[in-house]
């Protein structure tokens, strides 16, 4: 849990700095915060769709840097001419790397939902993700209790928002089951080693009710993972790592959505 605290005490920090520095009222000015949001659950729901989530990220704690040049505009464009379902931009800038515009640029040229991806601890955090124009927010059950999840998700969605909730054991499972979040992500590395279990997602995903949107997450690199998620329940597969670590990472993501058609 080390890096999760460290991770959790910056961040409270950095929400401190910048509530003083953009208030709320600042932030409802934005252009996006009256816009409709695009629904991620409508698109990875939807089988024509390849069910991709596509993330653009710099680097991670786990990793370090992965490609630290890459440019959101064209990453993430890129990844949507190739067949993703949807955007899953990282904001975090100490620990991954973002810069300040990065959702900004992907919103600016794509109209599919995306995702805010980072460690929402805060009621504050959710407002700015709509300011950006990000339409559903990532809540990470190992850094949040049920009760908090509730909250910010119920907040979420009064401002039109969708909520993917992270999981990665049977306890989050168990403690969430009745999470009224839009998605459920079962999380392959576990947050305190870092390591990937691949399995883990089809472990779990037998305890979640069949009604509900089910996505993987990390450690996905090829189409025959995917085809076999797809037999055990899952709708959406968020990659990063195995786009980014490509000097061209919306051409990777282009081959893999085209074996996923083979």
């Amino acid at each position: 849990m080390k890096i999760l605290e460290t991770i959790k005490q910056q961040k409270k920090k950095e929400v401190e700095e910048r509530k003083s520095l953009y208030p709320i009222k600042l932030l409802e000015k934005s252009i996006y915060f009256e816009t409709q949001c695009v629904s991620l659950k409508s698109y990875i729901s939807n089988e024509k769709y390849s069910g991709i989530i596509a993330e653009f990220k710099r680097k991670s704690p786990s990793k370090g840097n992965i490609n630290l040049y890459a440019d959101a505009e064209k990453v993430t464009l890129g990844y949507m001419q190739a067949g993703a379902s949807a955007l899953s931009v990282l904001t975090d800038e100490t620990f991954f790397g973002a810069k300040k515009q990065d959702l900004l640029m992907a919103r600016k040229l794509n109209y599919c939902p995306i995702l805010r991806k980072d460690f929402i601890i805060d009621e504050y955090q959710i407002v700015e993700s709509k300011a950006m124009g990000a339409d559903t927010i990532l809540l990470i059950a190992k850094m949040l209790s049920p009760t908090i999840i509730n909250q910010f998700t119920d907040f979420a969605h009064l401002l039109g928002m969708e909520v993917l909730l992270e999981t990665h054991t049977e306890t989050e499972i168990l403690e969430n089951i009745n999470t009224t979040a839009d998605l459920v992500g079962i999380n392959n590395r576990n947050l305190n080693t870092f390591e990937v279990d691949i399995e883990n997602s089809i472990r779990l995903a037998e305890m979640l009710p069949k009604t509900i949107v089910k996505i993987a997450e990390s450690g996905i690199e090829s189409a025959g993972v995917i085809k076999e998620l797809k037999n055990n329940g899952f709708s959406g597969f968020l990659i990063g790592e195995y786009f980014m670590r490509d000097s061209d990472p919306a051409t990777k993501c282009a081959e893999l959505i085209k074996e996923l058609k083979e």
